[in-house]
């Protein structure tokens, strides 16, 4: 037999395994979805983070950097956006590192599902959290006064770039998770990056307002790209060159994190 022959009967396997990988994922997400019912808790920071961030930022910043309120709403409601979704791609580490302290991936391993369906599950649930800081978002700038001029066709595609880029970036978390020896030191060290990622960015002020060094930086930073990408989208319905930075800056990451965490994940459970 030709040894480039393909075996029908072990293609078929590879399909069906497949599909049930595809299918115990689904629900794993499922599971995670009941967690979050059980523990409603959980979306303090999907559903408080957008409404204090955008009160606060826009009535303390917004005499000061654009001269009233309404003319700072199309500069700081992306920066929010892309501040608080971001932000919230750090629990899929955090949940990920204390379902495996508590036994819970072990328990799993008994089960007959794929075994990448616990962590393709978490981060398919962690969507839905993203989604929901996304509307609140844009509805608490609604509420403000803020009308995006491109219409609510690109505030759609605004919307979906963010939550992809934040599960692209959940990635890295979730490699944080699997490594990390405690739920905290995965939030300490996510933090750490994300934190100046975020504030020193365009997202809240003008760069051109920051020393030399920092502007720079602001430059090169992937959030200020993905604020950039935002703004155009949904203030006057242009996609530009941030926009493909952005989207080839969240495959890189895909790329990179995926196979690191999926081989990670094996190795510990």
């Amino acid at each position: 037999m030709n040894s480039n022959t393909i075996n029908p009967g072990h293609a078929r396997q590879q399909k069906k395994s497949f599909a049930q990988a595809i299918r115990n994922s689904l629900t794993m997400a499922y599971r995670g979805l009941l967690k979050i019912r059980r523990t409603p808790e959980q979306l303090f920071d999907v559903t408080l983070q957008p409404i204090v961030f955008t009160l606060m930022f826009a009535y303390i910043f917004g005499g000061a950097i654009s001269g009233n309120v309404e003319n700072y709403l199309p500069v700081i409601i992306p920066g929010i956006l892309v501040q608080t979704v971001i932000t919230s791609s750090i629990v899929t580490g955090v949940q990920l590192r204390e379902d495996m302290d508590k036994g819970v991936f072990d328990r799993f391993k008994s089960l007959p599902i794929a075994r990448i369906a616990p962590l393709a599950g978490a981060l398919l649930a962690d969507t839905i959290r993203y989604t929901i800081a996304t509307v609140l978002t844009f509805t608490m700038g609604y509420i403000l006064g803020y009308r995006p001029e491109a219409g609510i066709g690109y505030v759609a595609i605004a919307a979906v770039l963010v939550i992809a880029c934040a599960w692209a970036i959940s990635w890295i978390f979730a490699f944080f998770g699997v490594i990390a020896r405690t739920a905290s030191s995965v939030q300490g060290i996510s933090m750490i990056i994300l934190f100046p990622l975020t504030f020193v960015s365009n997202a809240f002020v003008p760069v051109d307002t920051m020393p030399g060094w920092l502007q720079w930086f602001s430059g090169i930073n992937p959030v200020s790209h993905l604020v950039t990408a935002v703004r155009n989208l949904t203030n006057t319905g242009t996609a530009g060159t941030d926009l493909i930075i952005t989207l080839i800056g969240a495959a890189v990451i895909v790329a990179i994190f995926a196979p690191l965490t999926v081989r990670a994940y094996m190795r510990r459970t």
